[in-house]
């Protein structure tokens, strides 16, 4: 391969930081000019826990295992020429004027959020809410997180007004990289969009809404695109990383994701595959509007040229339900690998048993086990009796709501797309991609495990000027021989997968109605038969 652009021998290397609502990684990430390498240098698990009566992200023991990862990366690589972080979307923190945290983080699992939303419906009601952000009407954004505090107890609303400025989650790390300094900092586009208080039309916050909700607009800060740079690395790091640059990725880590997917520029679909299934296309304009709300599709912003993209895609459960099975089993003694569960799931028959991913009570965590066996109790599904079943139930399950959310975008968007490309630690489990691509009728495309901390030092090296624009980092990708393999629907299995996408169908009508009080609007839930 010739070089993509630039003359970046010696290797550039940059930080890429990913974090993941179950763990976190450090990756170097080294250029030379014509390949770029990715190595994990470390890894760490999180998790949220409960303080009074809130459920909070533990700030400190994320902020532990990126510093550990930044001593492992100088020790092995040297100091990076840049940093940058990428993680989840529409969790936030409270900034005091002084730069500290008013309050760790609430996790979006927090229960208080689904009767926040139920108060916002109320008072503005769901068009209002899509039509001024564009975003899924769901309880884990941002925006009902908020009004929780606003609303909640006297503490909640204390925290709220002692606050100088809200940050996301990729840029409270990026705020701490920085050696905490005073605010104001600032957003990046991609992590702001995730939040449902940003306008996905015009990129402004979206402030009028806020107003209707009697919503502190204050708090918000201003939003940059990615590959903005906000100085060098500071306070007790600088001496770790003398001259480390931070440089703002697409912080949300799914538009770092879709960033280092091949084949998107080219029509291809998306599928993001990890905690959460992100699956959707990439686009110059949104499409607001009555079509998308009622097929539960939401827009965020993407990293490219002019501005970035807009992503249209449809959030869904994944691989949250199999990790919080394995956490059940182990408390009960039973340890399972993720390998152990994906080959007992194998040696189940298909489409046995069905449940909807999305159903709210698998959102919190806990026995899930219990709950997934309740659910197929409750749809009149055979109630899978062992780990190995209730596995091959979730994977089963996960490509049908893969299959529905693609019929989605083909509905709205008027565009049947010719394949899809996966990404993440999903993409890894085969039994998950050959049902998705037996689910979908389309081919799919194994694509970097990866793609968020590629997609991540993509930015990162367009900003130190090594790659000439966003484009480069999808070519560098699609020339790695190990993105080429392409799983095929199997011959003749539409028909048992159409007979199976119709009872699915049937039950997911029936959870949207337990939430909501009536069916999935305008055919919300529909497969391809």
């Amino acid at each position: 391969m010739s070089p993509a652009v630039g003359t970046g021998t010696p290797a550039t290397t940059v930080a890429a930081v990913d974090l993941g609502a179950g763990s976190g990684r450090v990756v170097a990430a080294a250029f030379d000019g014509e390949r770029l390498r990715t190595r994990t240098v470390h890894r760490f698990e999180h998790a949220p826990r409960t303080v009074d009566g809130v459920l909070r992200w533990d700030v400190a023991a994320l902020w532990a295992g990126v510093r550990e990862g930044l001593a492992a990366l100088t020790a092995a690589h040297g100091v990076p020429g840049s940093i940058g972080v990428a993680g989840w979307g529409v969790d936030h923190a409270l900034l005091r004027a002084d730069g500290t945290l008013a309050a760790e983080p609430a996790c979006y699992r927090d229960p208080r959020r689904s009767a926040a939303l139920e108060r916002a419906v109320a008072e503005v009601g769901r068009e209002r809410l899509y039509a001024a952000t564009g975003t899924q009407v769901a309880p884990i954004s941002t925006l009902f997180a908020l009004l929780a505090d606003a609303r909640g107890a006297a503490a909640e609303r204390e925290r709220l007004r002692e606050a100088a400025q809200l940050v996301m989650l990729p840029d409270l790390f990026h705020h701490l990289l920085r050696g905490a300094p005073p605010v104001p900092v600032v957003t990046e586009r991609t992590a702001a969009s995730t939040s449902a208080l940003l306008d996905v039309t015009t990129g402004a916050w979206a402030r009028e809404l806020l107003a209707e909700l009697d919503l502190p607009a204050h708090l918000l800060p201003e939003v940059v695109p990615a590959g903005t740079g906000t100085g060098p690395v500071g306070g007790d790091l600088s001496g770790l990383l003398p001259g480390t640059r931070v440089v703002l990725p697409a912080a949300h880590d799914t538009a770092s994701a879709v960033a280092a997917t091949p084949g998107v520029e080219d029509g291809a679909l998306f599928l993001s595959c990890g905690t959460w299934s992100l699956l959707g296309t990439e686009r110059r304009e949104p499409l607001v509007g009555p079509a998308a709300r009622d097929a539960e599709l939401t827009h965020e912003a993407g990293y490219g040229d002019d501005g970035g993209t807009v992503l249209l895609l449809r959030n869904l459960t994944g691989d949250w339900l199999l990790q919080e099975c394995r956490r059940a089993w182990a408390r009960e003694g039973l340890h399972l690998s993720a390998a152990d569960l994906a080959a007992l799931a194998a040696a189940e028959p298909p489409l046995r048993s069905l449940v909807d991913p999305g159903d709210p009570a698998f959102l919190a965590p806990g026995d899930l086990p219990a709950r997934l066996r309740a659910a197929c109790a409750r749809h009149g599904e055979p109630v899978p009796a062992t780990p190995g079943a209730l596995a091959r139930c979730v994977v089963d399950s996960l490509a049908l709501a893969h299959g529905d959310a693609v019929a989605a975008l083909e509905r709205v968007t008027g565009h049947r797309a010719p394949s899809i490309t996966a990404t993440g630690g999903g993409s890894q489990h085969e039994l998950l991609v050959r049902a998705t691509a037996d689910a979908t009728g389309l081919p799919v495309r194994l694509g970097p495990v990866e793609a968020t901390a590629t997609g991540n030092a993509g930015a990162q090296l367009v900003a130190l000027g090594e790659l000439a624009g966003p484009a480069d980092v999808r070519r560098l990708v699609d020339a790695d021989p190990r993105c080429r393999r392409v799983v095929e629907p199997a011959a003749r299995s539409a028909e048992r997968w159409g007979e199976a996408a119709g009872r699915w169908r049937r039950l997911a009508r029936r959870t949207a109605g337990a939430t909501t009080g009536t069916p999935a609007a305008g055919g919300a839930r529909e497969v391809p038969a």
